[in-house]
């Protein structure tokens, strides 16, 4: 996944239970409307994710996300068209933890980006999956599951330290089983307090020396509507500015719901640095 601009990653969930109601699609008209808009406003990918994975939730069964996906999936050719079996590799992701699922989609539409909350944890067969399939790989950070991950933010010798031993363990990981292409995700709101947040993402330039390839996705999170008592659908502005700094921190993918002020971001940054 290298580039020598930033990506844009716009978020589509259909699981009916996203922390931010906007980004819920339960329909396949809602879908390829979602989709279409998405495109039209310059989106480089494209997320998809069926299973709600925010605090406190509790993960659907297989057969609930595969559905939910396959539905999806179905919209997704007819818009894009069946005939290649590698046009969906750098511009859609699949959010999920389930390897089964990675198979799914794979016999589905072909290669594809999988976008991973545990970075292969929560299913032992999902690291050697992703190297079978050559499938370029998004690891994330957390601790527990969803329904627990918010009281285990102790990090006895400071968030930026675990963080890049995770992933230090991961990337040896990685270089065992064959994972030629993969992209760190910190996990900005996954078992992480407000204050370790904040530290994590002005910091997130040291990430480097482990991956160049960063994401962050911060769009509408807690650390931004529960530090000025806001709701999700009030944070644009501050999901704006700390896009802005993740940027300039080194991040090469955002992750965001809201493409056309994604993309004002990253022409700013761009315009920042001369480029």
């Amino acid at each position: 996944m290298q580039q020598t601009e930033p990506i844009i990653m716009g978020i589509i969930n259909t699981n009916r239970d996203s922390f931010y109601s906007v980004s819920r699609v339960t329909s396949a008209t809602e879908f390829v409307a979602k989709v279409e808009k998405m495109v039209s406003e310059g989106a480089d990918m494209i997320d998809i994710g069926a299973c709600s994975t925010r605090p406190g939730s509790e993960p659907i069964s297989l057969e609930i996300e595969r559905k939910y996906l396959k539905e999806a999936l179905v919209e997704l050719k007819k818009i894009f068209g069946d005939n290649s079996k590698s046009k969906f590799r750098n511009f859609i992701s699949i959010d999920t933890f389930r390897a089964d699922i990675v198979k799914m989609v794979y016999d589905c539409i072909g290669e594809f980006t999988v976008n991973d909350i545990s970075a292969g944890e929560d299913d032992k067969e999902m690291l050697k999956t992703v190297a079978e399939l050559n499938l370029p790989y998004i690891a994330m950070h957390k601790r527990g599951k969803p329904s627990n991950m918010q009281t285990l933010t102790d990090y006895p010798n400071g968030i930026l330290s675990h963080i890049r031993e995770y992933f230090e363990n991961f990337k040896n990981r990685a270089d065992e089983l064959g994972i030629k292409e993969w992209t760190l995700d910190p996990g900005f709101g996954f078992a992480k307090t407000i204050e370790q947040n904040y530290q994590l993402l002005f910091s997130l330039d040291k990430l480097k020396e482990v991956n160049n390839n960063i994401l962050v996705g911060i769009s509408r999170k807690s650390l931004i509507y529960k530090l000025f008592d806001i709701t999700p659908e009030e944070s644009l502005p501050q999901t704006m500015a700390l896009n802005l700094v993740a940027l300039t921190k080194g991040a090469t993918i955002l992750r965001v719901h809201d493409i056309k002020e994604g993309i004002a971001c990253k022409t700013m940054y761009l315009k920042m640095i001369n480029k």
